[in-house]
């Protein structure tokens, strides 16, 4: 067994002992671990489990590294891209209304909306989907930088509604599919690719299942 795998057991033992220069230490050997499978006199430590930080979510690296084979494969199971993908993309669609609202409403494009929307989709993901493997983190960047083009496509419509004096509907069944691109174009910004970039990387990282210290532990 590798010195992380021991560690694995000796922090939860009440036999641990800290030694400044050494590490953990079994306190009745004074030396480190050396068992194979288990130790036999391994004594679990009830209090270590309530100490465990049971509010904040740990790197997602630093979770992998940390769960054991077993309950990876448990988590991949419960684990559900189409439930994930469904909620992201109509939070996504939401979070799109409500930019094109608020920027038609004030006049002004609000570019930390695109952040809001990839926080949204990401999380909400998250929620639904449980997700383990890396396409959930990139259907969930997909997701959200799609959202934030759609939020200035409703933004346009919005103008253009206003500016004709029809309805939102009535525009968007009028707009010559062959302009959108040009017109978008037209209004794009350096600053509008920096928030896109955020939002992306936002429904990437949120979008994965997360884990606290303390649910870890009890999933060993």
């Amino acid at each position: 067994m590798t010195r992380e795998e021991h560690l694995q057991f000796c922090k939860k033992c009440t036999n641990r002992e800290l030694d400044m220069e050494q590490g953990l230490l079994c306190s009745l050997t004074k030396r480190k671990a050396d068992f194979e499978g288990e130790c036999r006199d391994y004594n679990h430590d009830e209090t270590v489990l309530e100490q465990m930080d049971d509010t904040e979510a740990l790197d997602r690296q630093v979770a992998l590294a940390r769960v054991s084979e077993k309950a990876l494969e448990r988590y991949r199971s419960e684990q559900n891209l189409p439930a994930a993908i469904g909620t992201g993309v109509l939070v996504g669609f939401i979070g799109a209304l409500l930019w094109a609202a608020i920027t038609v409403a004030t006049g002004y494009q609000i570019g930390y909306m695109a952040i809001a929307i990839g926080a949204g989709v990401g999380i909400s993901m998250r929620m639904f989907g449980k997700g383990m493997d890396q396409i959930f983190g990139i259907s969930g960047a997909i997701i959200a930088i799609i959202s934030c083009l759609a939020g200035n496509f409703f933004s346009l419509v919005g103008y253009s509604a206003n500016a004709e004096g029809v309805g939102y509907l009535e525009m968007l069944s009028m707009i010559d599919i062959s302009l959108i691109i040009p017109a978008m174009k037209e209004n794009f910004s350096g600053m509008d690719l920096f928030f896109y970039a955020i939002a992306g990387y936002e429904g990437y990282k949120f979008a994965f299942r997360a884990f606290t210290e303390k649910e870890l532990a009890k999933a060993e």
